[in-house]
């Protein structure tokens, strides 16, 4: 007969935590999975470039989940139509968005949208 080799405890514990991760990964996904689900769900959401960000600040724009969700929305249907450069306004204010990149390059609020000329758009999205 052949003996059996005894696990040792650092075996145990290996086979223990490999069972326990096969399980948590049944009820909850592979990490990496949901790691790549969130890139491209952050990939496919607009981006801010510095000036932006810099603009939004000074105006006071808050970004919102909403504003965000309706900024995304108004993105895809400028994509869906072919648009490169559109401008989107709606009730916080204009942002001008490079739809190929996903950037919003600058933004202006609504008192300033008053008399003002956007140039180099090609459409026009309202929220």
């Amino acid at each position: 007969m052949k003996k059996i080799p005894q696990l040792s405890e650092l075996q145990r514990l290996q086979i223990q935590h490999n069972v326990g991760r096969s399980e948590q990964t049944e009820k909850h996904g592979d990490f990496a999975e949901i790691l790549k689900e969130g890139i491209r769900k952050e990939e496919n959401s607009v981006q801010f470039s510095k000036h932006a960000e810099s603009r939004i600040r000074q105006r006071g724009i808050e970004l919102s989940e909403d504003l965000m969700k309706n900024l995304n929305q108004a993105v895809e249907k400028a994509r869906e139509k072919g648009a490169k450069d559109t401008v989107i306004i709606g009730a916080e204010g204009a942002f001008i968005v490079n739809v190929p990149n996903n950037i919003v390059v600058t933004t202006i609020t609504e008192q300033e949208m008053k008399n003002n000329v956007f140039t180099n758009i090609d459409s026009a999205v309202l929220m």
